[in-house]
């Protein structure tokens, strides 16, 4: 099954916009929580994305991909980075994280088609 990730960050963007409507009260204080977690320390916010591509792979967690995939790149992360943190995933995982895995790379190379700028024919 090939998803389309960027689609499915779109349609959630409107669906968590529903629920902050219908929730603000939780969903402020999830916004503080990956605010907080997000503050650059001893780590950048490019390293906890990718912690969080990983993770995201090894709970199978779609939706999350998706976000977090969307992030790293955002913050300049490379391919090779998140293969490096998808192998970890894996080792972390087992068989479940490989297939999950699989979601997160094609969620990076779609990404990364939807950001190149358009070529004309000539």
């Amino acid at each position: 099954m090939i998803m389309n990730w960027s689609e499915l960050t779109t349609d959630l963007k409107g669906l968590m916009r529903s629920l902050r409507g219908d929730t603000p009260d939780v969903m402020k204080a999830f916004s503080g929580l990956a605010q907080a977690a997000l503050v650059p320390k001893a780590l950048d916010v490019k390293t906890k994305e990718l912690v969080a591509v990983a993770i995201s792979v090894a709970i199978r967690c779609d939706d999350c991909i998706a976000f977090h995939v969307k992030a790293a790149m955002e913050h300049g992360a490379t391919r090779q980075e998140v293969i490096d943190v998808l192998g970890m995933a894996i080792y972390m995982g087992a068989g479940p994280s490989v297939m999950y895995a699989s979601h997160a790379i094609e969620a990076f190379e779609q990404f990364t088609k939807a950001a190149a700028p358009a070529t004309t024919a000539a």
